[in-house]
């Protein structure tokens, strides 16, 4: 059996499910692309090819093994980008729950159906009128955010994965945690005015500590929410470049150890200030998939 529990972003990660990037099939057209960041790539001939990928997640790999992470991998789907495991559920404390993602990834959910099985606790599928992926659920402790969008257009942007039903749904479900929703930029074809999911511009990395990307966010109310929850002392606050790269899509692995972009010179002197150190791995051909290390992992229990 697999032991699942998830309190918060940052205890010390004893297992967890990484995506993987053998036989992503090949390169999207522009009409099947559900982000701008992919979109952009293929336009200019710079998408990812499949040895760089494989590269990258391989050396992400070794960082989990390294700290002594208990890494599960997806049954391998032919023709399937299976390399952003985050996004086919999440665990709240001992509850995982399966999200109902965007149509054309509904393959994903397959390669992880033998890993689900072994699950400890009970598996809760959402009902279908439930939008909601796991990069829009970050855990910190007693509070939840889930990152939505509710604004009219929801189903013309690709982009916009969590919707209010699924919001309201979790409060009567798990009505011991304070759920916090966080409305988030979308654009189907601008990197810098979409906000893929939430923790492409904001995440608690400890119970003080954040990272925040202001221009990912619709209503400045919810910026000053997270800025006094954590104090702005305590928050590392990007760029409007920073954010199109996805500065805050990093694993904390423990409260000592994350691991970040090789590129993101800023935010790694400011984690290495703090102690922390910092496992720099390049992902930059991922990148351009529009999802870092976050995007890649499904944690399933944290100490």
């Amino acid at each position: 059996m697999i032991k699942i529990n998830i309190q918060n972003e940052y205890s010390p990660l004893k297992t967890v499910i990484l995506g993987i990037a053998e036989d992503p099939g090949p390169q999207p057209l522009e009409k099947d692309v559900y982000d701008p960041g992919s979109l952009f790539h293929i336009q200019n001939n710079s998408y990812p090819i499949e040895k760089d990928l494989l590269n990258e997640v391989d050396k992400f790999h070794g960082k989990l093994v390294k700290h002594d992470v208990d890494v599960i991998r997806p049954q391998n789907i032919s023709d399937c980008n299976q390399i952003f495991a985050r996004d086919l559920g999440f665990v709240i404390s001992n509850m995982f729950f399966m999200s109902n993602i965007v149509p054309n990834r509904e393959e994903e959910i397959e390669g992880i159906q033998s890993i689900i099985t072994k699950f400890d606790a009970g598996v809760i599928k959402l009902p279908d009128f439930m939008h909601i992926e796991g990069g829009d659920v970050i855990i910190h402790n007693d509070k939840i955010f889930i990152g939505t969008y509710s604004d009219k257009d929801y189903s013309s942007l690709i982009t916009a994965r969590t919707n209010n039903e699924s919001i309201k749904y979790l409060k009567k479900l798990i009505n011991e945690f304070e759920i916090i929703p966080i409305e988030i930029k979308k654009s189907n074809t601008n990197i810098y005015e979409n906000t893929l999911h939430l923790d492409c511009c904001f995440q608690a990395i400890s119970k003080n500590n954040a990272i925040i990307c202001p221009d990912g966010f619709k209503n400045i109310d919810d910026v000053n929410l997270i800025m006094r929850i954590f104090g702005k002392e305590n928050i590392f606050i990007a760029s409007l470049q920073e954010y199109s790269e996805l500065t805050s899509n990093v694993l904390v692995v423990s409260p000592d150890v994350i691991i970040s972009h090789s590129k993101f010179n800023r935010l790694n002197k400011w984690l290495k200030d703090k102690g922390i150190l910092v496992e720099e791995v390049d992902y930059t051909n991922v990148s351009k998939m529009s999802g870092l290390f976050r995007c890649s992992t499904l944690p399933l229990n944290r100490e």
